[in-house]
């Protein structure tokens, strides 16, 4: 058969609730087979188009059916499930009675709709159900008695790059090998259980239990379901008979492949870390790009020699028949609307038509069965006599040691082994009849009970119902609550409790739950340690509960109570439909973390969705550490424009958006701090789940490397808190000398630190008086130098001795410099005097808009040292280490906000009436600073302009006493207007001066014009005028000097 290329459709889905809560903006536009895709950040570019096999539009112009089906509404090019089907499945399934293998896959980040296009919700099923639906009836319309059906169904994950049978209880530590077949070189899951099903109804129940086994798994910390990919494999035989009575199997390989959340590694952030490679975070969905783009430029011809690197993931391996082997291939990629996924989105569209370029060769697998078994028993006798002859005999290796060649050696009979032993379960199954497989089968499968299959009870009895990340997760498992007591805890508790629950922050013991008439109360078990949370907030004595009330046992066990006989209980406020994101916003917002939408721009909806990313995630690896006894505590920290390093906080009313979302880890020995990245946090946090994994699976992790542990880190220097100096003096050449407070990202103060700006020349030395200007823009188009002095620092705590530097980013001749002071060490009041000269070639707008609304951040370091604990601490476990701790913070940020309040009481009023709402601290301490500078330019500028009336004054009341005949008005206006303009710029002051001695002569025609002005007054406009560069009053023989000049103009 010619090659086939790779069919590939887009499907962009509605809004979620989120984004239309955001007012998101759409981004998507499609036509026929063409979609487009707009920059929101630049909608006046041209978008980028890309063409499909299929562009189907289903994010708006739908109506719902009274039976929950949603279709097209008049008029509208909304693409429905049925539509996609009979596009995509039908071709699947005909593909399939013709003997072709068929491999379709969902490919888009998480959230974009790639479950509901494969699997769909309600009645809105998806292609999967659909095609296995589609394929029995038409099975059952078979009337050649010559002809019968085999059906197996299989069902696996792959996490970590470890495979899970969904449909076993039992899986292997490490999960199931992969192995290559020598003889195909194909790869297949050693050990993994195959059904023989006989209907649809016992394909939806075999998939009931593998989404309940995905559920129970992601609960318990072993996987996460948003980072697995779901693999459906299903087994499709015809068997022929002839008219000779020999048969013939035409066998077909249906893969159907739910893949991973794509989003991109790099944009999480997680750069610099040491542990970044050993994650395998994206391991696969990186594999699966190479394989694809090594299959394109295959396809393509663009070079000779390609390699394609099918060896390189599980996820791959498992896929080598799909992609550029023995299938017909289709992808569907799932596409987010939103404008908020701009990225991601164009990154899946650059993805898809990547693929669209592979091509395939499939071809119909069609054999007589006795050629089948025939061959398989040949094989087995060769496999045999390999073994039997002592194993494979391998040649000196060019560059092998003989380990290396043992090791070979015992890898490749290891797989004859398990090749053999795969062979001989073949011939085994062929030899049972298929009724017989199929009603063994059929036994088991009626004996599954997945939980919340009975709805009638659901309708009389109380019961809890679990939440989980993943919608296709939720509502998968449900526990009755009967009359009486039903105790909650782990399986391993004696007596075994009703509820058993494992993973994280699970007690043997943990609650029990009461029902009494429809009264249902909770409780935890006294002395067990437990962890529970009722809507948020710690479970402590016992609480009555309400319908729809959210349950949290431990640090993942997420549950809604369902109260059928006490619905009147439930808070009116409550959705309609109680979500795990629901769940989570509440559990932020009692930890004070805003989570309302409304009037938040792009990037503060972004840091809102990335902390409640990150906050259940935190709260388990805090569980981890307390079950580990790791000694780490661990918190989400936002630090504002005002306290990142470096950050210019005025410069725009945008940058107060600019809030870095971080984790800050405790080690609750010595205090020593860390901060690390959001995805730095992620990257650990997926090595911390399979340390974690590796203990619950019996290996011993206390011998590890502490350079392979994600829960060290070697010291850093830690930021103690940020100054930030304003720049408003430069714009009118003057100096500026102060204390600024050393706030942290709480806003909370640390310290005090000493610092001095002075305009000055390229060499550092301070320029004269007379630079000062009333006038910032008389600079610009000029060469600008100036001078920033760390003088001093004072620091409140003590842990901070060790060592102290200061460090900030400017820009210096044009290009962006760090600087650095030396480190001071042994002291909390360290003295730097370090100065810097910064250079502005030629002053711009730009750099005088930044003088007069920006500032330099300060950034304070402080040296951290592994220091050894007071033994006291060493007897407590993590939890009471963090307990100790906590207790710590908050008794000095009560003493800490006291002291504020003191210091703030004269100040509460105008606060309260004109101040703007605030998460951050650290904004209103910058603010006072840039208040606090512009108070002293303001005080200075008086300063100036009091001399000036003084001067008026006094030269006023030198002419008054004059006698008449003495008094000529001319040179007393020339006086006071010298005074007046006078700004320490001597030649403006002549320029001024004599201008308005031409305008007097034109409106004086009765004067005697003078051709050339009296040397008196040229000599006196050269002398020196008040200046003010050093923000200190002028002395008085300065002032004496500049009133003699006024006064003998004639």
């Amino acid at each position: 058969m010619p090659d086939e290329s790779v069919k590939v459709a887009v499907r962009v889905r509605p809004f979620n609730q989120r984004e239309k809560d955001r007012s998101a903006k759409l981004i998507i536009k499609m036509q026929g087979q063409m979609t487009t895709i707009a920059n929101p950040e630049t909608p006046n570019e041209e978008p980028k188009s890309f063409s499909f096999d299929y562009s189907y539009w289903s994010h708006d112009g739908f109506q719902e059916k009274s039976d929950g089906v949603l279709e097209p509404a008049g008029g509208s090019s909304y693409a429905s499930q049925r539509r996609v089907f009979e596009d995509l499945g039908q071709g699947v399934l005909d593909n399939a009675f013709e003997g072709y293998n068929c491999s379709l896959f969902a490919y888009g980040q998480t959230g974009s709709g790639k479950s509901y296009s494969m699997v769909g919700y309600g009645q809105n099923k998806g292609i999967v159900p659909i095609t296995c639906d589609e394929m029995f009836k038409t099975m059952d319309k078979n009337a050649d008695p010559n002809k019968r059906f085999e059906v197996t169904f299989s069902m696996l994950e792959i996490y970590n790059e470890q495979v899970r049978d969904l449909l076993s209880k039992d899986n292997p530590k490490g999960g199931l090998n992969v192995r290559q077949n020598p003889k195909l070189g194909l790869f297949y899951v050693e050990n993994l259980k195959r059904v023989p099903v006989g209907s649809y109804a016992e394909i939806e129940k075999r998939t009931d239990q593998g989404t309940a086994s995905r559920t129970v798994a992601s609960t318990n910390m072993n996987a996460t379901s948003s980072r697995a990919h779901t693999v459906v494999t299903i087994t499709f035989d015809q068997i022929i008979k002839s008219e000779s009575g020999s048969e013939t199997k035409k066998s077909s390989v249906m893969n159907l492949v739910d893949l991973a959340g794509s989003e991109r590694a790099d944009s999480t952030g997680a750069t610099g870390d040491r542990l970044k490679e050993g994650a395998n975070i994206n391991k696969s969905l990186s594999a699966l790009g190479n394989v694809i783009s090594a299959l394109a430029d295959l396809s393509m011809g663009t070079k000779k020699k390609i390699m394609v690197p099918y060896r390189d993931s599980v996820l791959t391996k498992l896929l080598q028949n799909a992609l550029g082997g023995n299938s017909k291939t289709i992808m569907i990629a799932a596409l987010s609307p939103a404008d908020i996924n701009y990225d991601e989105t164009l990154s899946t569209l650059r993805y898809a038509d990547r693929a669209k370029k592979i091509k395939n060769k499939a071809v119909v697998n069609e054999n007589p069965l006795d050629k089948l078994i025939r061959e398989l028993k040949e094989e087995n006798e060769r496999l045999k006599k390999a073994m039997e002859g002592g194993g494979v005999v391998m040649q000196e290796g060019a560059g092998l040691t003989p380990e290396e060649l043992d090791k070979m050696r015992k890898q490749m009979e290891e797989d004859i082994r398990a090749q053999l032993m795969a062979n001989q379960a073949m011939i085994a199954e062929n030899a049972q009849s298929w009724d017989d497989k199929l009603a063994e089968a059929r036994t088991e499968t009626e004996k599954i009970d997945v939980g919340g299959a009975d709805n009638s009870r659901k309708s009389k009895e109380a019961y809890l119902i679990n939440l989980n990340e993943d919608p296709m997760l939720s509502g998968v498992i449900c526990h009755f609550l009967n009359s009486g007591e039903t105790s909650v805890g782990r399986k391993d508790a004696s007596p075994v409790p009703n509820i058993c629950l494992s993973g994280l922050s699970i007690q043997k013991q943990h609650a029990v739950i009461f029902n009494k008439k429809g009264v249902i109360e909770i409780e935890s078990v006294s002395g067990s340690g437990s962890k529970t949370k009722i809507n948020g907030i710690p479970l402590t004595g016992r609480k009555a509960l309400c319908h729809k009330d959210r349950i949290l046992f431990g640090s993942n066990h997420m549950y809604v109570l369902m109260n059928p006989l006490k619905p009147e209980t439930a808070d009116n406020s409550l959705p309609k439909e109680i979500t795990w994101e629901y769940a989570q916003k509440e559990i932020a917002q009692v930890k004070g973390f805003a989570t309302g939408s409304a009037g938040l721009s792009k990037e503060q909806q972004i840091v809102q969705e990335q902390v409640l990313e990150i906050l259940p995630m935190v709260s388990e690896v805090n569980a981890v550490s307390e079950e580990l006894n790791k000694q780490k505590s661990f918190e989400v920290v936002l630090i504002s424009a005002a306290a990142q390093e470096g950050g210019d906080i005025t410069q725009s009313h945008a940058s107060n958006d600019l809030v870095l979302v971080t984790v800050k880890m405790k080690n609750l020995l010595n205090g020593n701090t860390w901060l690390w990245e959001r995805g730095k946090f992620i990257t650990r946090r997926y090595l911390i789940q399979e340390l974690y994994q590796k203990f619950l699976d019996g290996e011993n992790i206390s011998n590890i490397p502490k350079e392979q542990d994600p829960f060290w880190e070697p010291t850093e220097d830690v930021l103690i808190g940020t100054s930030n100096l304003f720049l408003q003096s430069l714009s009118y050449c003057l100096d500026f000398e102060d204390t600024l407070n050393i706030s942290d990202y709480k806003g909370q103060e640390e310290g005090h630190l000493k610092v001095k700006l002075e305009p000055c020349d390229n060499k550092g030395k301070p320029i004269d008086e007379e630079a000062f200007v009333d006038d910032p823009h008389e600079l610009l188009n000029k060469p600008y130098h100036f001078k920033l002095t760390v003088e001093n620092a004072n620091i409140h705590k003590s842990r901070f001795s060790k060592g102290i530097m200061v460090k900030y980013s400017v820009k210096n001749n044009g290009k962006v410099e760090e600087v650095k002071t030396p480190t001071v060490k042994n002291t909390l009041t360290p003295t730097f005097n370090h100065s810097k000269v910064i250079s502005i070639p030629k002053l711009k707008q730009e750099n005088l808009d930044f003088f007069e609304s920006g500032c330099i951040t300060l950034s304070i370091y402080g040296i951290q040292e592994d220091t050894m604990p007071d033994p006291k601490l060493l007897k407590l476990n993590t939890r009471e280490l963090r307990e100790a701790s906590m207790y710590q913070d908050l008794r000095a940020l009560t003493i800490n906000q006291e002291l504020r309040q003191m210091e703030n009481m004269e100040n509460s009023t105008a606060n309260a009436s004109g101040r703007r709402a605030t998460m951050f601290g650290n904004e209103i301490a910058s603010d006072t600073s840039h208040l606090k500078t512009e108070v002293v330019l303001l005080q200075r500028k008086y300063e100036r302009l009091q001399q000036k009336e003084r001067r008026m004054q006094q030269i006023c009341e030198e002419w008054s006493k004059k006698p008449d005949g003495e008094k000529q008005f001319e040179p007393f206006y020339r006086a006071v207007s010298a005074v007046a303009n006078s700004t320490g710029t001597r030649l403006k002051t002549r320029v001024q001066m004599l201008n308005q001695m031409l305008r007097l002569q034109k409106e004086a025609p009765g004067l005697q014009r003078q051709k050339t002005m009296d040397p008196s007054m040229l000599s006196q406009a050269n002398k020196k005028t008040p200046s003010k560069s050093n923000g200190k009053r002028p002395s008085s023989a300065d002032n004496n000097k500049t009133e003699s000049s006024a006064c003998v103009l004639q």
